[in-house]
């Protein structure tokens, strides 16, 4: 009888005992993960197994490189976490600021690659706050990556601004009682173009694109260029208004499925935070004071229902039915019904309180059932503010580049002793 060399350390019975061990030690891993996939698939969504329009193809594999530019007041923090998670489940780094930039890019300097932090190196992913600068995007974000959007009806956008951003924009602290209505009446007079944060009080979107929002609107020729820039950079430019057809299409555009879109609403204000704009006059003047944003969100909402049209209404209304159906499903399990808004003070976790610009202004936010750190982590990153998970994965993105660095640091390659240490960059 011929023997292999374990028969020969241990002998034939000694194998088949231990090949029934481990048989059996395989039989139950494979049975608690088919468990644990089944409980996690009983709730979790799949696609809808219906595929239309011109802009899907199911044998695509998901595109992983994407670079949103995160508009201010404008359901783009939804945006972000939505992409935060992506990253997350498909191992896929995120560019985060240096910590000389806190959260956002050192917002409003133009963007530059130094502002991003090294252990975030290289990204496939950007979602953080930037004024736009598309060759530092081009040179720091890989050849492939898309560049999507999203943009705000301009009357309601200024509201948001106007109150969220009362403390910190000189322009609007100016104004006697924080009056909307006396600042439109005449905004010159509170108005200062080259003052810090002057940026929230005069076309921030074109601002945030890279544009100047202080060209005159009566020049027949810059908003029509600007508006072509824009189309030759972004392959999706969504709409708050319509914010679920705005992530069919994104859908659409990255080959994902379903469970990729799921998302709660953040940043969201308390009602008594919000200023009610009731007069036609009133929006009339909010229109003709960020006259540039208004030319650009027209000409982008135009163009946002011919790309619905190309997918197919019926198809898209399906499709948003199923994005109700999914989310909802989502929010019954992590919070065992429809997720209820509370104040930051009465939010039990601090990893989930938002941060609240000031005091006049209640930034409201979830708190998840029990009075413990919730067990499920996908909950808990689904209703995560920007600032958490922000700096949540700025140290999760740290301690991988850490031990990458140190493995690589134990096999010295050829010629030296241990490879050169990169300085951090400073940020000018």
């Amino acid at each position: 009888m011929t023997y292999t060399l374990p028969a020969l350390l241990y002998g034939p019975k000694m194998i088949s005992r231990k090949k029934g061990l481990f048989l059996l030690f395989l039989a139950f891993s494979t049975g608690t993960l088919l468990l644990r996939q089944s409980a996690h698939l009983s709730w979790f969504p799949k696609s809808p197994s219906f595929s239309c329009g011109p802009l899907l193809t199911s044998s695509r594999p998901k595109h992983t490189a994407v670079a949103f530019l995160k508009t201010h007041k404008t359901a783009s923090t939804t945006v972000q976490n939505l992409l935060f998670r992506f990253a997350e489940r498909h191992n896929v780094t995120v560019a985060l600021p240096h910590h000389a930039c806190d959260h956002q890019f050192c917002y409003p300097r133009n963007f530059s690659a130094r502002f991003v932090h090294p252990y975030t190196l290289p990204p496939r992913v950007i979602a953080s706050h930037l004024r736009f600068n598309h060759e530092e995007l081009h040179r720091l974000m890989p050849n492939d990556t898309v560049y999507i959007t999203i943009l705000r009806e301009p009357v309601a956008m200024f509201e948001s601004l106007f109150s969220y951003y009362n403390q910190y924009c000189p322009a609007f602290k100016r104004v006697p009682n924080g009056s909307m209505e006396a600042f439109l009446d005449n905004p010159y007079h509170y108005y200062r173009p080259h003052e810090k944060f002057a940026m929230y009080a005069h076309n921030t979107l074109v601002y945030d694109l890279g544009g100047d929002p202080e060209h005159n609107p009566e020049d027949p020729s810059y908003l029509p260029r600007f508006i072509r820039q824009v189309e030759g950079i972004f392959s999706l430019v969504m709409l708050a208004e319509y914010f679920d057809e705005s992530l069919v299409l994104l859908r659409h555009l990255l080959a994902w499925d379903l469970e990729d879109i799921l998302y709660v609403k953040l940043n969201m204000r308390s009602p008594e935070s919000k200023l009610n704009i009731t007069s036609a006059r009133v929006a009339a003047q909010i229109r003709v004071w960020n006259a540039l944003d208004a030319g650009l969100y027209d000409h982008f909402n135009a163009t946002f229902w011919r790309k619905l049209s190309q997918v197919g209404q019926d198809c898209v209304r399906k499709e948003v039915e199923a994005l109700h159906q999914a989310c909802d499903r989502l929010a019954h399990h992590c919070f065992g019904g429809q997720p209820q808004l509370r104040p930051a003070t009465q939010i039990k976790n601090k990893e989930l309180r938002p941060w609240q610009p000031s005091a006049k202004v209640d930034i409201v936010g979830y708190d998840l059932p029990g009075s413990g750190p919730p067990s499920d982590e996908l909950c808990l990153k689904l209703v995560m503010p920007e600032v958490q998970y922000s700096r949540y994965l700025l140290r999760k993105q740290s301690m991988k580049n850490r031990r990458r660095s140190a493995a690589h640091r134990s096999i010295p390659p050829r010629g030296l002793l241990r490879p050169p240490r990169h300085p951090i960059p400073k940020v000018a």
